[in-house]
């Protein structure tokens, strides 16, 4: 990768000819940009022939700090001839009142992103359906993904790509955990229900604090989802809560519970159609292929634990 250090005005994409020049801020697009690479390379997000067949993903913007960080790190890496795909930048307007519309096709005109703007009123089928106590989030995300995927249909793309990262991931299988009783989160890497469309999470390796620091760093115009955070007590509100005090409590915390999830042992989990404990038994075939007992965690981590959990 070229050094960011010696990159001039001139040498980088409109979007970042107003980065912050601070070596701190340097060394946190150089992490986001090296997390995303990783995350794409471990899940072989790009095909093998994509320097030839060029693929198209449409990148999609809400207009949050997340998807702007997204937008971002793709198109340097795209411009450092690291990602060999067309980027579409798509938002959708859902015709919330006082959205403020224009914000999202200026931002891309003067950066010179290829997009689309579609605008579909789920709004208001949001809140005719669900009532005003009740939690909006999941029939608008449906709704919201129907039209993404037939938008990519239309543009000829291989992939929506969103921006989800290490936290949205966690918080999700903890509310799978607390209120779903499974243990499933956002995929990096899936296929959608259809079979024609792959859904991407490239900052899934990505703190949301240095998204957050990015994104105040580079003085995106922030849009504020005004449907879902007018709602209080959401149960993903306290899950992100519980994850910050484990976080504060114990830093490096929600790094060592990612890295969890990307290596389980079904065989010491409950899961009957993971592991066949059915013909488990001493010498087995089952038995060969089984792990063995638990190892011990190592002191470092005990102490970790422990700091966790003293106040209980």
């Amino acid at each position: 990768m070229n050094d960011i250090a010696q990159d001039s005005a001139a040498d980088v994409p409109l979007l970042l000819r107003n980065a912050p020049s601070s070596v701190e801020f340097k060394k946190l697009r150089k992490r986001l940009l090296r997390q995303a690479r990783e995350a794409m390379s471990d899940y072989a997000m790009v095909a093998p022939d994509a320097s030839t067949t060029r693929p198209k993903w449409l990148v999609c913007l809400s207009g949050g700090k997340d998807s702007y960080a997204l937008l971002a790190v793709l198109v340097e890496l795209k411009w450092r001839g690291l990602l060999p795909v067309e980027l579409i930048a798509c938002n959708l307007d859902q015709a919330q009142p006082g959205f403020p519309g224009h914000i999202l096709p200026e931002f891309f005109e003067k950066n010179e992103i290829e997009h689309v703007i579609i605008r579909e009123d789920t709004y208001s089928i949001v809140t005719d359906k669900i009532p005003a106590h009740r939690t909006y989030c999941s029939l608008c995300s449906r709704l919201r993904r129907g039209i993404l995927y037939r938008v990519a249909r239309e543009q000829g793309c291989e992939a929506i790509v969103l921006g989800h990262h290490r936290e949205d991931i966690l918080e999700t299988f903890f509310m799978n955990l607390f209120h779903g009783g499974r243990l499933a989160s956002m995929p990096p890497k899936l296929v959608n229900d259809e079979g024609d469309l792959l859904v991407l999470r490239p900052l899934a390796y990505a703190a949301e604090s240095d998204i957050a620091k990015f994104a105040a760093g580079m003085e995106f115009p922030i849009i504020p989802c005004n449907l879902c955070g007018s709602q209080d007590g959401l149960q993903r509100e306290e899950v992100k809560k519980m994850l910050q005090t484990w976080e504060k409590e114990s830093p490096g915390r929600l790094g060592v519970m990612a890295r969890a999830l990307a290596h389980t042992r079904p065989s010491h989990l409950l899961d009957r159609t993971l592991y066949d404990f059915a013909n488990l038994r001493p010498g087995s075939a089952a038995a060969d292929d089984a792990s063995g007992e638990a190892e011990e965690p190592c002191g470092a981590g005990l102490a970790m634990t422990a700091g966790l959990f003293a106040a209980e």
